[in-house]
């Protein structure tokens, strides 16, 4: 049983890390260092960065990026040069912001701002244990994967248009039936190229640690990343999963159990289910 030093412990690490976020928010552009951080909510430097950690999933300087990530991004999108769009974010320049892109949405911040301009990808159906395969796949590895029934295949690649308005797109099925063989038949581990937000990738990542044959529901997947509340959040992430199956966004169910919210169909998420069920 859960006793009171410990509850008060976390009320204590809460009213910290709370204060911590506070501050963050009000002043990220000036890069605070852990150190005045630390001295902000009255802790020794590594005290901090355990507290901190345990409570957000991150460290400081991570969530710090992330909030000049998302100011950049959105400066971007308004039409804002990426010079001025690194200053105004807090960088030190454009080659800063460059490596923040890469790092949190594996795209530079001139394609983020061009919506996939400039992007080329080569695409192809294939078929798969469930499905007609649609695969999306840039020089840097696998971008897409999704299912669709035979003769559904331009629904499956108008899904890719929308993801990448501006992008270059190549048809190519017999590459798509060398990535089906290599994932369906061979096991084989792909290189994955996946563009999205840090906190999509956050929930991308999270759901690569649920075992085959094992599910969990979209509050307990919240959970393990700090935030037990944040189930919608981690739903509307889960539902914009890019690379069906390899990230296992079908062993997520609804809070009481349902199959629900799957991309690709709440029958093909069931016979995915059973299949690993029947070869685990």
């Amino acid at each position: 049983m859960t006793n009171l030093k410990t509850l008060q412990t976390a009320q204590t690490d809460y009213e910290r890390v709370t204060k911590a976020l506070a501050y963050l928010d009000a002043n990220w552009r000036d890069r605070p260092d852990l150190t005045k951080l630390a001295a902000h909510c009255g802790l020794g430097v590594d005290h901090f960065h355990r507290v901190f950690a345990r409570w957000t999933g991150t460290s400081a300087k991570r969530l710090v990026d992330a909030l000049a990530h998302d100011d950049a991004r959105a400066a971007l999108l308004r039409g804002t040069s990426v010079l001025d769009a690194a200053l105004d974010a807090g960088l030190s320049g454009p080659s800063r912001l460059h490596d923040l892109f890469l790092a949190f949405e594996a795209v530079t911040p001139g394609e983020a701002k061009r919506r996939g301009a400039g992007l080329r990808f080569e695409w192809g159906a294939a078929p798969t244990p469930f499905g007609m395969g649609m695969f999306l796949i840039s020089p840097r590895g696998l971008s897409a994967l999704g299912f669709v029934d035979p003769g559904d295949e331009a629904l499956g690649f108008a899904d890719f248009e929308q993801r990448f308005p501006a992008a270059l797109f190549t048809r190519n099925d017999k590459i798509a039936a060398h990535w089906a063989k290599q994932i369906f038949e061979e096991h084989a581990r792909m290189p994955l190229a996946l563009y999205g937000t840090d906190w999509q990738r956050q929930v991308w990542r999270a759901l690569l640690s649920i075992p085959p044959g094992r599910t969990v529901t979209y509050g307990q997947l919240a959970g393990r990343l700090g935030d037990a509340k944040a189930a919608r959040a981690v739903g509307t992430a889960v539902g914009r999963n890019p690379v069906s199956w390899l990230i296992p966004c079908h062993r997520v169910l609804g809070k009481d159990g349902r199959l629900t919210g799957y991309h690709w169909g709440v029958d093909r998420k069931r016979s995915m289910l059973a299949w690993e069920g029947a070869n685990g």
